[in-house]
């Protein structure tokens, strides 16, 4: 199972929802629907969890690793973030609706016109809700970082891993399940032909997307030093291609620091920044939430509006400091806020996943060959302070 990764699993998903839902009978969609409806269910209550668990430990450390560089470090990879998230908002706020605008919506917002409902329902009310949990996790994190000792810290931290394993055990392994029952009642319905035409788009525009911002950070960083831009980019891709076979930012760790050196940035600087880019610095995964959740509102015949995007996009780059270190898991960080601030219900939460986790491995090749750029920027920055 560890070898049929999440993104294969997913695929076979949707493909076996698209097809079986065209044959099977009544019942076995509602049987599905019964599952979707107590997965969201549980999806809603585990989220501010999710929040607190990654959140508060993130700030926290950070404020107790204090100094210059950290500074510098956070506010450049924040930016880039804060960057990534608007370029991604222009972009397909101006392109995509002229490419699926104009195709009826499937109104998902509205599941009772086409979709299967289940069969019994089962609530899982949160225990508190969205914007709750962050303004805990807000204060709880910057008050722990003020603290002398570890004890509250320790307590988040073990909580942060029992979430993670939560994720990592319950939550990625029924996605599959999940996304299947979604497109089998979306294929049931008639529906399924509409929201697949929009993947491709969507998913063609966020890897020219990742390669712009790509270009735009070594340029900046090339702009500062005096370096070719592309021979930094070419050093740098191993590092990209070593992250789009691992998917994951820390297995490609080694791989970004020995190619950072070769840049010439100090071996002082890319010691302390790498490793921490790989937390804090998620440019592509950005690129690719704000890129999905606009196509998922399109899809369902909603408008989209700069002054609801602008706070989701700087949310969100806070948000990507603490996403958890597994595959998807920068979504799952997100889950919140594009319940609060962006209005998603289960059966988008449901498509934005499949979304995003059809192209999370070149969001973390994005992310982790950005990094090697932020690391330049940040020992031009050090050096001058």
């Amino acid at each position: 199972m560890k070898r049929f990764g999440l993104l294969p699993r997913i695929v076979v998903a949707i493909l076996a929802g698209v097809l079986l839902g065209l044959v099977v009978p009544k019942i076995v969609v509602e049987v599905m629907a019964t599952f979707n409806s107590i997965f969201s269910a549980f999806l809603g209550f585990i989220v501010p969890f999710i929040i607190i668990g990654f959140i508060v430990p993130g700030i926290a450390k950070l404020g107790k690793g204090s100094g210059r560089l950290l500074g510098i470090s956070t506010g450049v990879a924040y930016l880039s973030t804060i960057v990534a998230g608007l370029i991604a908002f222009f972009v397909a706020s101006n392109l995509l609706p002229m490419l699926i605008g104009g195709k009826e919506s499937v109104k998902l917002e509205n599941p009772e016109e086409f979709l299967i409902g289940g069969l019994f329902e089962m609530p899982i009310p949160p225990m508190m809700d969205i914007m709750t949990a962050l303004v805990f996790s807000f204060i709880m994190g910057i008050g722990i970082s003020k603290l002398k000792g570890n004890t509250l810290l320790n307590v988040f931290e073990e909580f942060s891993e029992i979430i993670e394993k939560v994720i990592s055990f319950i939550i990625i392994p029924l996605l599959p399940i999940h996304i299947f029952g979604i497109f089998m009642n979306m294929a049931y319905g008639g529906q399924v032909a509409k929201v697949l035409s929009v993947f491709g788009v969507v998913f063609i525009m966020i890897i020219a997307l990742h390669l712009v911002m790509l270009v735009l950070q070594y340029t900046a960083a090339g702009t500062l030093t005096g370096k070719n831009p592309l021979k930094l980019l070419k050093i740098m891709s191993p590092a990209y291609f070593t992250a789009l076979g691992t998917q994951s930012s820390a297995a490609t760790i080694p791989v970004t620091l020995k190619q950072a050196q070769k840049t010439g940035a100090s071996a002082k600087v890319t010691d302390f920044t790498i490793p921490l880019f790989a937390t804090i610095h998620l440019s592509g995964s950005t690129i690719t939430l704000v890129s999905c959740s606009i196509g998922v509102l399109l899809i369902n015949g909603q408008g989209i509006a700069l002054s609801t995007f602008i706070p989701f996009i700087f949310m969100l780059g806070v948000t990507m400091i603490a996403a958890p270190g597994v595959p998807g898991g920068a979504v799952m960080a997100a889950l919140g806020l594009l319940e609060t601030m962006l209005g998603f219900n289960g059966a988008m939460i449901g498509l934005m996943i499949a979304l995003y986790i059809a192209q999370d491995s070149f969001g973390t090749a994005t992310n982790v060959t950005g990094d090697g750029a932020l690391a330049i920027i940040v020992d031009k920055f050090s050096k001058k302070s």
